[in-house]
């Protein structure tokens, strides 16, 4: 992203403005970015342009040098529980075959592949709508359709928020082995510092309106990750950092 704006009133004000941020592309060991900041800050804002699903203002959107569009695949899984309630677990994750013109054998076989993946082998003739399954489990739906769509590319705005906090760990963990997998690039979205740290390996931090990237942390923490990470002193310190540092954003003008 270069020189993003986003204004609601033709400039007179702006909630995002003179934004820069770049996601190496890293297609050989993947690359998980985390964004922090307060509520209204943007964040999803973010999610939305680098997916094609809305317009800024002013400034250039690019995914992998080309300017992005709604038909460039780049997956999204959102906060809100995003399956289709009348169709069942493997419908829906092997929805964006569907619409590619794959054969009904062909795609159920994929998405089969990505069900079990995602530890939900056995629940895939299930309708997928609470309470049928949990929430974990929707989520981990929308996770394995998103990786059927487009393993390479995938952004994640809150996912795990409204998830208790024991299933919320298991699915940090489950995140953090697919990634090591797929290599993927992934741009996660939270307000939890400390998932953030646990799963990142970059950190950028937004500043309330105007929006614009006003810090950077790399954590320089190994890239496989388990229960340990969390008791090992660096990790601990990181926390501590970032918590700082966002005191000291959200007190900037």
């Amino acid at each position: 992203m270069r020189g993003i704006g986003q204004s609601y009133d033709g400039g007179q004000n702006w909630v995002i403005k003179d934004l820069d941020f770049l996601v190496e592309d890293k297609p050989d060991q993947g690359q998980f970015v985390v964004i922090l900041g307060m509520s209204g800050s943007g964040k999803s804002t973010l999610l939305r342009y680098i997916a094609g699903l809305q317009s800024p203002t002013e400034g250039a959107v690019l995914v992998k040098g080309e300017p992005v569009s709604a038909s460039r695949r780049v997956s999204m899984v959102f906060q809100q529980y995003s399956s289709l309630p009348w169709m069942t677990v493997l419908d829906n994750v092997s929805l964006a075959l569907r619409y590619q013109g794959v054969g009904r054998e062909e795609r159920d076989e994929k998405a089969m592949e990505m069900i079990e993946l995602v530890g939900l082998a056995g629940h895939e003739k299930k309708y997928a709508q609470y309470p049928t399954l949990s929430g974990g489990q929707l989520q981990r739906v929308a996770i394995a359709r998103s990786l059927l769509a487009n393993p390479e590319i995938i952004l994640m705005d809150e996912p795990f928020g409204a998830l208790d906090i024991r299933t919320r760990m298991q699915m940090q963990d489950m995140l953090i082995d697919i990634w090591n997998k797929f290599h993927s690039t992934v741009i996660f979205v939270t307000h939890d510092i400390r998932e953030a740290v646990y799963l990142g390996d970059d950190i950028y931090i937004l500043k309330a309106q105007p929006s614009k990237v006003a810090d950077h942390i790399k954590v320089d923490l190994p890239l496989k990750r388990d229960n340990s990470t969390k008791r090992n002193p660096r990790y601990i310190e990181i926390v501590q950092e970032v918590e700082d540092r966002m005191i000291r954003v959200s007190e900037m003008k």
